[in-house]
């Protein structure tokens, strides 16, 4: 979901601070007094799927709360070159001073929209659902899985304090998979799921009497993740199976046809090149 105003609000001041600074140089230059009326539209230069409008809509009106704007699409909607997306009606310094941020934003989520649902695609026609992970830009975790959402992927864990997952670094510091297991179980509330990541078949093995949440299967050739799935089903029909590491665009279709819940991957958000827009002034 979007984050509330009073989440989105203090990030998007922040942003706008840094890029007017003591003032917009050039627009004050235009206009030392009264700005004049000034109406804009918005132009996908590039087809893609869009996300973020709201955002870019809500940076406008930090700066003019009387502005008026109107989404012409909608969120996670596909989009072709040169079709109008947005319509807005302010003063012109809003327009002009405001316009990198909310294009920024709308670009690079837009983006990441875009790239989510190319993996969607890939997963078009099995049961497996996409996931999104923790490797975001600092500052833009919300929003970029915002993002990863609108294009179609569910959103994984948004912070350390969503869940335990208990990953290579955790099970070489506590010893092993059962030692960081127990440990964990000892101390978190009764409603927080367990997941563990594991990269050997012997792993998997140790994960089978843990009566875990979730097993992720990391970095495991289709082959091997085939024999992980059939001993996690077998012994554990409730444990949902996850599969994560070196998930591309090129490497899907090879474990689409399996047996999985979800697959994982940041590609989403590390390999999404952002989607150009643009701001037309109109007469």
């Amino acid at each position: 979901m979007l984050p509330p105003p009073i989440v989105l609000d203090p990030l998007l001041a922040d942003w706008l601070r840094e890029d007017i600074g003591r003032g917009d140089r050039t627009t004050l230059s235009l206009f030392p007094q009264a700005s004049p009326p000034g109406r804009a539209r918005w132009i996908a230069k590039a087809d893609g799927v869009i996300a973020g409008l709201p955002i870019a809509i809500r940076v406008f009106q930090l700066l003019e709360s009387s502005l008026i704007a109107e989404a012409l699409v909608m969120e996670g909607q596909a989009v072709q070159k040169g079709e109008p997306i947005l319509s807005l009606a302010g003063a012109l310094t809003t327009l002009l001073m405001g316009e990198r941020v909310a294009l920024n934003l709308a670009m690079r989520l837009s983006g990441i929209a875009t790239r989510s649902r190319d993996f969607v695609q890939a997963l078009a026609g099995s049961p497996i659902r996409l996931l999104d992970t923790r490797k975001t830009t600092p500052g833009l975790r919300l929003l970029e899985k915002y993002a990863t959402f609108t294009g179609g992927a569910i959103n994984h864990r948004h912070g350390l304090d969503d869940a335990v997952m208990i990953k290579d670094n955790h099970i070489a510091a506590a010893g092993s998979i059962t030692a960081a297991v127990t440990l964990a179980r000892d101390s978190i509330p009764l409603t927080t799921a367990i997941e563990v990541e594991a990269e050997t078949l012997a792993q998997v093995q140790e994960c089978l009497p843990l009566h875990l949440d979730v097993i992720m299967l990391d970095n495991m050739p289709p082959p091997l993740m085939q024999e992980a799935i059939t001993l996690i089903r077998q012994h554990c029909p409730r444990t949902k199976i996850e599969a994560s590491g070196n998930i591309t665009l090129d490497t899907i279709p090879a474990i689409a046809h399996l047996d999985l819940d979800y697959v994982s991957t940041s590609a989403m958000v590390t390999r999404a090149p952002w989607l150009d827009l643009s701001m037309e002034l109109l007469a």
